[in-house]
């Protein structure tokens, strides 16, 4: 036989403190933010990492609300509502304030000058002679000497200012 009564108050009653939830979300956030800022800096043709730090904590956090990991949808929401807020409000940080800005969206880099590469500031960032060359490519570039100048951007992207023909 079915049984079709819920148990509505373990659905919705927390069984942890909400301030608990809002301190780990909050915690958990910036710990990440901050590894990931120090130690992955940025990727070419990535996305940015307040966004891909969003998304794994949103599926992670929401995993744990729906399936019972926490005891309550409650529980579930406030954390997610909490990461959510962050990441909001880091962007609103970024957009107002300088020094919030540098820390969330890294200044371009400059990688080629005249034709000239920067092998330097590819070694800072990690990008490999064979990355740069495939992205001249997708520009219609043949080689950096066809370059006047070309940036990674705080995004990952390179931009690319090719020499007049």
């Amino acid at each position: 036989m079915l049984n079709f009564q819920l148990p509505w108050h373990e659905i919705f009653a927390p069984t942890h403190s909400l301030m608990e939830m809002l301190v780990r979300g909050t915690i958990m956030y910036f710990g990440i933010f901050i590894l990931m800022r120090l130690i992955l800096k940025r990727q070419t043709g990535g996305i940015s990492i307040p966004d891909v730090l969003l998304v794994v904590l949103l599926a992670d956090a929401a995993q744990n609300g729906m399936a019972g990991e926490y005891r309550s949808i409650t529980e579930g929401l406030v954390l997610v509502a909490t990461i959510v807020f962050w990441n909001l409000a880091i962007d609103w940080l970024g957009y107002r304030v300088p020094f919030v800005e540098r820390l969330v969206r890294p200044p371009p880099l400059l990688l080629i000058k005249n034709g000239q590469v920067l092998r330097r500031h590819l070694r800072q960032e990690l990008v490999t002679m064979d990355e740069l060359l495939s992205k001249l490519r997708e520009e219609g570039v043949e080689s950096p000497a066809d370059v006047i100048e070309a940036y990674i951007e705080g995004d990952g992207n390179i931009s690319v200012k090719k020499k007049e023909k």
